[in-house]
């Protein structure tokens, strides 16, 4: 989850570093630190507590010079957030310096044998027990860094992204990695490193994303090296990063969630670019194409996911067991990893991540394709882990997602489930001509339809400041809305810090109905569909209550108008296609809501973007 940096070349690296880390903030900014090799050999570590400005601040009279350094913003896992905590950790002599992204799980083990050997150590992290591992073996045995490291890696348990540079040996770094993630930028005359590509792209365009059990050495005026911990060399594949840095900036916009908020009509129509074509009414995706066999043999579907992704998942159940008469479970990776599950060579397994690198959705993945499943990802960032370990799968397309709450990519994985849904129902013959010519276009039409539910943003500005006083909010649905309860209740929860909770509507008797009063407002999505006139008796039973009523309404609906306390209307479409729309809303409000408290909405407490540890 922390946030990874490394410059080698004939620049000044700070400037560049302490860019890297602001564009990966979103992945931890519980402290932040640099550090710097200068032209006469010293090494300068500098590092706070709190966000990159803090660091920025904290260096202003500091020596800055240097043309090779690392950088790191954290996201704690052994240790609490503070000076000491920070990133990056250097070896007892402060010959070696190393920043970290993992947990090493046999530390305890590790540090009580260097303790025995002398070792003296100043942190309660992890990360400082690898780095005096590894000069501990280059001093007992003589070896150089790379040998140290690969030695060193053989005695660790655990995930790990790590960069380490030497003092005695400035023209090099070494990286590794092992379940989490790390990218290396080939420039002219110079190297970088990041936990994603977008510290790099301004710099160039050519990557190298190692694979696990990767490691890099990467030196001054030599080509990139890359070999394994047994020191065979291998042949890395350069890529061309299609990233460009509008996507990774504000563009205007106080904060990049209401930047991704807004930006979901032009997403969904990438993300339906070359796949739905409405002139032929028709829905293509290449893995179905490609794998049909596998895909129409399946005797079951299961979808592991995480947190919003779930979500998505919930929704893409419903969608395939109605379309295609397949049945479909919803797993959270982190149960079914460890539940030994019962899979079997004829289930397909969706693995949906937006990162593509969730360690408790790859560590599932993994499982799944040992038992023999077949395995499609649904994933946002190319190039990432999860994708290369599937044997097919589908991009959302939605560009880079910078807030930490999820907006636009769970909007883009409900499109690609909805997409896989449609193009499995025409092949397998279970849904009707009429049926699916109404699914495509109403698909086709979403993003027309978002736009204007986008108009609503100043209304719900304005209705948010009603409900800053709550300390408890409730958010009902059923059917395909159910799934929109549970996503609207997690973004309140995520950035404003109000408990919330998402229940099917008919739930709300087994329980929940003893919260109600007038302190408790009550959201509930009760659009035009099937299920409209049981929604509308859960409407009255939270209304008799004295709960107030916040109701996401069908345009037009003049009946729960009459009850609901606040009425926002959406666009009529499709009740399978209505999470597309209805999650808007939930979103806008979530984010007034955590601004008219004063909250840090794109990087709200405890919280990072990608969830690369356990």
């Amino acid at each position: 989850m922390c946030g990874i940096v490394g410059y080698l070349g004939t620049k000044e690296a700070y400037p560049i570093l302490i860019k890297g880390l602001r564009r990966l903030e979103y992945r931890g900014y519980d402290s932040a630190g640099v550090a710097l090799i200068n032209d006469d050999g010293n090494l300068n570590v500098y590092k706070t507590k709190g966000k990159v400005d803090n660091l920025v601040a904290y260096c202003e009279d500091k020596d800055l010079t240097g043309t090779v350094g690392i950088a790191h913003t954290r996201w704690a896992t052994h240790g609490e957030p503070s000076q000491v905590n920070a990133h990056p950790h250097c070896s007892q002599s402060k010959r070696l310096v190393i920043i970290h992204n993992g947990v090493i799980e046999n530390y305890a083990d590790l540090k009580r044998k260097l303790l025995d050997n002398g070792r003296l150590f100043h942190t309660d992290t992890d990360t400082e027990v690898l780095v005096q591992l590894v000069e501990y073996i280059m001093d007992k045995k003589n070896l150089n860094l790379l040998t140290a490291v690969q030695i060193a890696l053989h005695e660790v348990i655990g995930a790990y992204a790590i960069v380490i540079l030497d003092k005695n040996d400035p023209d090099q770094i070494i990286c590794a990695r092992k379940q989490s993630p790390l990218v290396v930028g080939i420039g002219e005359d110079e190297f970088l490193i990041g936990s994603d590509a977008s510290p790099i792209i301004e710099y160039t365009d050519k990557v190298v994303y190692l694979e696990d059990g990767n490691i890099a050495v990467l030196r001054r005026g030599e080509e990139l090296k890359v070999v394994n911990i047994y020191n065979h060399t291998l042949n890395p594949e350069i890529q061309t990063v299609d990233l460009n840095l509008g996507q990774i900036e504000k563009g205007g916009y106080p904060h990049f969630m209401l930047k991704e908020i807004f930006e979901q009509p032009e997403c969904i129509t990438n993300c339906m670019r070359g796949r739905v074509n409405i002139d032929t009414d028709n829905v293509v995706l290449s893995a179905v194409i490609d794998y049909k066999k596998q895909l129409l043999n399946a005797k079951r579907f299961i979808i592991v996911a995480c947190g919003t992704s779930w979500h998505a998942g919930l929704i893409g159940k419903q969608l395939i067991e109605a379309l295609c008469r397949i049945p479909v479970e919803v797993e959270y990776a982190s149960e079914f990893r460890y539940r030994n599950p019962v899979i079997g060579s004829d289930d397909v397994v969706i693995a949906i991540s937006q990162s593509g690198e969730t360690a408790d959705t790859l560590a599932a993945v993994n499982l799944a394709k040992e038992a023999g499943a077949f395995i499609y990802g649904i994933c946002n960032a190319i190039g990432s882990s999860i994708p290369r370990a599937t044997d097919t799968g589908s991009y959302i397309h939605v560009g880079p997602e910078i807030g930490v709450a999820s907006t636009k990519a769970f909007t883009g994985q409900v499109t690609v489930l909805t997409m896989l849904a449609l193009a499995l129902a025409k092949e397998k013959g279970t849904i009707s001509d009429e049926e699916y010519l109404g699914v495509v276009e109403g698909l086709y039409s979403i993003p027309e339809k978002m736009s204007k539910v986008l108009e609503l943003n100043d209304r719900i500005a304005d209705l948010s400041r009603m409900f800053t006083y709550a300390h408890n909010f409730l958010y009902l649905g059923r059917g395909y809305s159910y799934p929109v309860a549970l996503e609207g209740a997690l973004k309140l929860k995520e950035i404003s810090y109000i408990h919330a909770e998402g229940y099917p509507a008919a739930e709300m008797k087994h329980g929940p109905i003893a919260l109600i009063d007038s302190d408790m407002p009550v959201v509930v999505i009760a659009t035009r569909n099937p299920m409209y006139e049981k929604v509308l008796t859960n409407i009255q039973e939270v209304k008799a209550r004295g709960g107030k009523i916040i109701a996401i309404v069908t345009e037009g609906d003049t009946t729960i108008s009459k009850i609901a306390d606040e009425v926002i209307e959406l666009p009529e479409t499709l009740e399978c296609l209505e999470p597309l729309l209805a999650t808007i809303p939930l979103q806008m409000l979530a984010y007034h809501v955590a601004v008219c408290k004063g909250k840090d909405v794109d990087q709200p407490r405890n919280l990072a973007k990608s969830v690369t540890v356990e």
